[in-house]
């Protein structure tokens, strides 16, 4: 018991502190995933972020002071990214053969992703500058910020959009195909990146390393287009 306080008395005076409770949120999360076989309620990154959202509750804790010894976690988003490059190489042969309908799917997919949004939230009288941070919430975080702030949207919302995005996309992705009767992991990962970006990529990982893959793809090739169609399309939804 000594030593157990030692070391919190230790982790309360550093940085450290923070890190450790995120990281040990997760691995708390992914258990119970693991113990429910990966039911797509059980997702890892949802129930950490209640957790976390807890935790900071109950101790009164800025998420300033919580993000100055959680960022290390923020820094490690780059090196993951890169790392999708090693199933992708794996499965280039695969992944050779389905580009031409990769790009079609990624047209179609990444304009109706940003129409839908920005057409029924309009329907629903949401303000302008919600529906700009909005229309890129289907692109990983870093892209969908830069989109939103470029024209006017505000970032901090389009972060929780984005997020948002991901974990409901990761929680009804293998249902809603299972019901469609998509079997093709090629289609179901691809879709997941599209639509769910990073949090949908780690959900088809769960499900198969092939779809993981297209997945991956289908996330990095959303974020190079949505900022393409964002200015093109958004004026246009706007007037």
């Amino acid at each position: 018991m000594s030593q157990d306080f030692a070391l919190w008395v230790y982790l309360s005076h550093t940085p450290l502190l923070w890190l450790t409770v995120t990281i040990c949120a997760y691995l708390i999360a992914d258990r119970a995933s693991l113990y429910l076989q990966r039911h797509p309620l059980a997702n890892p990154v949802l129930h950490s972020v209640w957790i976390l959202g807890l935790v900071l509750s109950l101790t009164q804790t800025p998420y300033r002071t919580y993000f100055e010894g959680a960022q290390f976690v923020h820094f490690m988003l780059g090196p993951a990214t890169v790392a999708l490059a090693v199933p992708l190489y794996a499965n280039r042969a695969i992944v050779m053969r389905a580009i031409p309908p990769m790009l079609g799917a990624l047209l179609v997919g990444g304009t109706v992703a940003l129409v839908s949004a920005v057409l029924i939230a309009q329907a629903l009288g949401v303000p302008k500058d919600v529906l700009i941070s909005l229309a890129p919430k289907s692109v990983t975080g870093a892209v969908g910020m830069a989109v939103a702030e470029s024209m006017g949207g505000d970032p901090a919302l389009t972060a929780v959009l984005v997020i948002s995005t991901g974990i409901i996309g990761a929680i009804i992705v293998t249902p809603l195909f299972n019901l469609t009767g998509v079997t093709d992991m090629r289609a179901r990962g691809f879709a997941a990146g599209v639509a769910a970006h990073g949090i949908g990529t780690a959900r088809a990982f769960q499900v198969s390393a092939l779809a993981g893959t297209f997945s991956g793809i289908g996330m990095g090739l959303n974020a190079i287009l949505t900022p393409i169609l964002a200015p093109l399309l958004l004026p246009l939804l706007l007037k």
